[in-house]
């Protein structure tokens, strides 16, 4: 049986999972390879810049995701109630309710830091903004600090689930969000739909 051949788009999405585990030290070309099944010759075909290229495109790759799925909706859904739980679902789904740990937010604690900086400030910087835009949308007053105090509970609730192997706990920490965050009368209207 042959394997599929594998394209450069394939690999981000592979490559993630193994900076999540090991973090950008700990990521071995070794892993690396036993994870997308490469070879060290393949991997620097298709990232000559080794390691901090594949970051790179990770990176560029989660940016993509989140540029689409949530800082999009955040800042052009009319309806500020429903950008700010289509957020709140997405990234539910994205962390997998606090299993799956942020990259982003990872290699920001990471001496990978330094290497990305401007990438992972970008990040949370066009995340808060988003998010601030549909609470100012909402007509709330304290959208600057309720977006950047968010975006920290989501950090934390990632975490805290994790340290304490509670998917709950970033359940709850979600729901609490959602209440502060969305109009009441749409909590209670998503829950009598749901």
């Amino acid at each position: 049986m042959s394997r599929k051949p594998v394209e450069r788009a394939d690999l981000p999405q592979l490559l993630a999972e193994v900076f999540r585990k090991h973090g950008y030290e700990g990521a071995s070309l070794a892993f690396i390879s036993e994870a997308t099944g490469l070879g060290k010759g393949s991997l620097y075909n298709f990232f000559p810049g080794g390691k901090e290229e594949m970051a790179a495109a990770v990176l560029a790759d989660v940016d993509t995701w989140f540029e689409g799925d949530v800082f999009l909706p955040l800042r052009e859904e009319a309806d500020a109630g429903k950008a700010i739980s289509t957020m709140l679902d997405a990234v539910d789904a994205y962390f997998r309710s606090g299993r799956r740990i942020c990259l982003v937010g990872a290699f920001a604690l990471d001496d990978a830091r330094s290497r990305f900086a401007v990438r992972i400030h970008g990040y949370f910087v066009r995340w808060i903004e988003a998010l601030a835009a549909a609470l100012t949308r909402a007509g709330r007053k304290d959208a600057a600090a309720l977006a950047e105090e968010a975006v920290g509970l989501i950090q934390g609730a990632i975490v805290l689930s994790r340290a304490l192997d509670d998917a709950g706990a970033f359940d709850r920490i979600i729901g609490t969000l959602r209440r502060r965050l969305v109009a009441p009368q749409q909590v209670r209207g998503r829950s009598a739909q749901g």
